[in-house]
């Protein structure tokens, strides 16, 4: 699920502790990671050349910073803008995810501030991993992933699954947050939880692949909630679909809702005090 990686590189500390944590993952582990650096256009020749070599160099001191086996590491230096260099190369290579950093900038100032992350979250259909630049990097133990009924989570509950199995030191936190549900019906029993509806199939799929797994269910809104949950239960990274909802004809025009901060999706990407990792592939809508 997770074969090809994609580590765009923008110079932060933040997101590279976030690679070397995710070497601890034995799916992680077996993976193809590309690593890329992008020169932006230069005014003239020597400078071009120079920022050419720092690129070098910088691509290299990761790779002897972070341990990732030679047979499945590979390099890529580009010129050009960088929120078009991650977008093409993702689609190169066909990567199942894309890490990067984010400076967590709030709806327009996205926009108007020319943000790379927000410009790749806008139109790419890969997964990405969003990695803020004043957040705590910490060992990955506990991954919470938000369930909905949609195709787009499920297919972050796969992600999740994918990415705990055979590591001993996880936890799966399944979480539920139901806008309808009445604040008098909480707490719900362990049982209740597990049997809930959209938590219930999650369950059976963790038990299946050996998962050690807790449920979460509550109510309030989905964005307020999860950010909360994440902050009690110490979570070292979040987990939530993020469908494109835009037909195939208008893939190349702005979602509104992201672009205004308006979608779960955006508001999470924002506010949450830990990695997130927004699931997305075509077909997930």
């Amino acid at each position: 699920m997770l074969n090809k990686i994609l580590y765009a590189d923008a110079g932060t500390s933040q997101t590279q502790e976030m690679l070397k944590v995710l070497m601890d993952l034995p799916a992680i582990q077996k993976a193809a990671i590309t690593i890329l650096h992008v020169v932006p256009p230069q005014i003239t020749t020597e400078a071009f050349t120079e920022k050419w070599a720092e690129g070098g160099k910088i691509l290299a001191d990761i790779l002897t910073k972070v341990p990732i086996e030679p047979s499945k590491v590979a390099t890529v230096l580009r010129q050009g803008d960088p929120k078009d260099a991650v977008c093409e190369v993702a689609d190169e290579i066909g990567a199942d995810l894309i890490i990067m950093g984010s400076r967590g900038l709030k709806r327009l100032e996205a926009i108007l501030e020319n943000s790379v992350s927000q410009y790749v979250f806008q139109l790419t259909n890969h997964a990405m991993l969003l990695v803020k630049d004043d957040i705590y990097i910490k060992r990955i133990k506990r991954v919470m992933v938000a369930l909905d009924k949609s195709a787009a989570a499920e297919y972050a509950l796969d992600l999740a699954l994918h990415l705990l199995r055979d590591y001993s030191e996880g936890e799966l936190i399944l979480a539920r947050v139901n806008p309808d549900l009445k604040p008098e019906l909480l707490p719900l029993s362990r049982q209740e939880m597990e049997n809930n509806p959209v938590l219930a199939p999650a369950v059976a799929k963790a038990k299946r692949l050996g998962v050690n797994y807790r449920c979460i269910v509550t109510g309030g809104k989905p964005g307020e909630q999860l950010c909360q949950l994440a902050d009690e239960y110490n979570v070292d990274l979040l987990m939530l679909g993020s469908p494109d909802r835009r037909p195939s004809v208008a893939k190349s025009l702005p979602d509104l809702d992201r672009l205004l901060g308006t979608s779960l999706s955006d508001y999470i990407r924002v506010n949450a005090s830990c990695p997130v990792l927004l699931a997305r592939r075509e077909g997930t809508v």
